[in-house]
């Protein structure tokens, strides 16, 4: 459980466990406790913004852990849905290339993630944060102008299906930093041969932070508001 300290203890150093709410940024969050708290501030591990759940936002001295933080493994719920692909990988473009899916069986879901499973080489998405030619591959994205990127090794410790209920699969994943999972739902379709996207994302673990122990933005504006002054009746 977290400790919840006090505005004027995090000023100089503490780590405060933020849930990031739904199509929020990730810098829309950490600014939002920024400003209540008036203190230096940063965060481990951008999440993207239709993605929900945990962020460790580190203040003062403890901004100097970061680092440190940001390599620790991490835990993701969520839905891969099947039957089409998105230039983004998950809704934040539209689906496309549609394909049927009711012939997928649960085998072949199991072993898709068997196969993603372990030390893998992923591709991030064009549409991310990686530089290419010093300019963000989304941005170049957005533009129109070809991107390739090369891949990368990553670590999938854990790959759980969660729940299987065609479109849908859910399912649980542990993996190192540095993975995308909306890459991991892409490469998921790929093996199937019938296209997938990532349609719903949540962080539930980063090491042994829990977001069960994080409250979102408003929650802590709400915990560090200075109490209202008493008058003389």
């Amino acid at each position: 459980m977290q400790t919840r300290n006090t505005p004027a203890e995090l000023k100089k150093g503490g780590v405060v466990l933020v849930d990031k709410p739904y199509k929020w940024t990730s810098f829309d969050a950490v600014n939002h406790i920024k400003i209540v708290l008036r203190a230096k501030i940063g965060h481990c591990g951008t999440l993207d913004p239709l993605a929900t759940g945990l962020l460790i936002c580190c203040t003062g001295e403890m901004t100097k852990k970061i680092s440190g933080y940001q390599q620790l493994p991490k835990e993701y719920t969520g839905i891969f849905h099947l039957g089409a692909i998105t230039a983004t990988y998950d809704l934040e473009s539209v689906p496309e290339e549609i394909k049927p899916y009711e012939h997928i069986t649960e085998q072949q879901i199991h072993e898709a993630a068997l196969k993603l499973t372990g030390d893998i080489l992923q591709i991030p998405p064009i549409h991310s944060a990686i530089k290419k030619d010093g300019k963000r591959s989304y941005d170049l994205a957005r533009a129109g102008k070809e991107v390739i990127l090369e891949a990368r090794p990553v670590t999938v410790g854990e790959f759980e299906i969660v729940a299987i209920k065609l479109p849908e699969v859910h399912f649980r994943v542990v993996c190192s930093t540095g993975t995308y999972i909306r890459s991991l739902a892409h490469d998921f379709g790929r093996i199937l041969g019938c296209g997938a996207y990532l349609q719903e994302l949540r962080r539930t673990k980063i090491g042994n932070f829990d977001a069960k122990d994080a409250l979102t933005p408003q929650q802590w504006k709400d915990i560090w508001k200075p109490p209202a002054a008493k008058t003389d009746v």
